[in-house]
């Protein structure tokens, strides 16, 4: 039986000036399936050669094969790009000549045109290839990462309490704790991240920071900058509210305090009591 948004071996049933037809297996010749010479990649084949043809469905809803390799199949996680938005959906880019649905009740979040976020693939009722942001179900746990590795992941969806669901490597269930970052997060942003914790249930606590003096010295770059690209004053200080800082900076009222410090003990910096100064 074909397998819709899915690779199927099948044999050369006839030849057309047009393409290929494959064998369908179902007996009948009007089942057989068109391989048009655009998707052979160059190659010829003979009556009763065996083929390896993904089959997906044309404009017209005809099932069609083609030699190219989509970026995804039917049952597959994948980050893909969305092209265009109507009102029944967004179509996303799967790297064949017609792209896939993604129908207006599988968008759990606004799809930006342009941007790429993850989808889980699936034939939907009329056996169509469609693709759904309602991932969480087709993630597993993981159980090969230890505390301290290094992975990367996809933002997929946010908890009640601004925590990010990720999916690690695009496969596995991971969070990172809305205190483990400062700067926005945002659907389908792809992230360098650290295992930090694991859970019971097999779920990776991550965490998108640096080692403390790397974050440390970093920031103190960044507060030079500000301070240079501003006539060399600022109107903040260890005094500042929390709020403004993370503002401007991005970054916890503590680490700011702790990069003026930083920078105070280097002789670069000087404050009073509303500002602070390049030295």
């Amino acid at each position: 039986m074909i397998q819709i948004g899915d690779y199927n071996k099948l044999k050369v049933a006839r030849k057309a000036e047009f393409g290929y037809f494959l064998d369908a297996g179902t007996g009948r010749t009007s089942d057989d399936i068109l391989l048009p010479n655009k998707s052979t990649l160059g190659e010829e084949f003979n009556i009763g050669d065996e083929v390896e043809a993904f089959i997906y469905r044309d404009s017209k809803d005809r099932p069609i094969a083609t030699l190219k390799r989509p970026l995804a199949k039917v049952g597959d996680l994948a980050y893909l790009k969305v092209i265009t938005t109507a009102q029944i959906g967004s179509f996303i880019d799967f790297g064949l000549e017609k792209d896939i649905l993604v129908p207006f009740k599988e968008k759990l979040y606004p799809l930006q045109n342009g941007k790429s976020y993850l989808f889980y693939i699936y034939l939907d009722k009329t056996g169509r290839i469609a693709a759904t942001t309602d991932i969480e179900r087709y993630l597993d746990t993981a159980d090969k990462y230890t505390v301290g590795d290094k992975v990367t992941g996809t933002v997929y969806g946010f908890q009640t309490n601004s925590s990010a669901m990720i999916a690690v490597d695009n496969m596995y269930k991971g969070v990172v704790l809305e205190r483990e970052y400062y700067t926005e997060m945002h659907h389908g942003d792809v992230l360098d991240l650290t295992v930090i914790k694991i859970y019971e249930e097999g779920k990776l606590g991550l965490t998108p920071r640096k080692a403390p003096k790397v974050e440390r010295e970093e920031l103190q770059e960044v507060v030079l900058e500000h301070l240079k690209a501003h006539g060399g004053t600022m109107p903040y200080n260890d005094k500042s509210s929390p709020e403004d800082i993370q503002a401007t900076f991005h970054v916890s009222k503590s680490h700011f305090k702790n990069a003026l410090g930083g920078l105070m003990k280097r002789g670069l910096i000087i404050q009073d009591e509303k500002s602070t100064k390049l030295k």
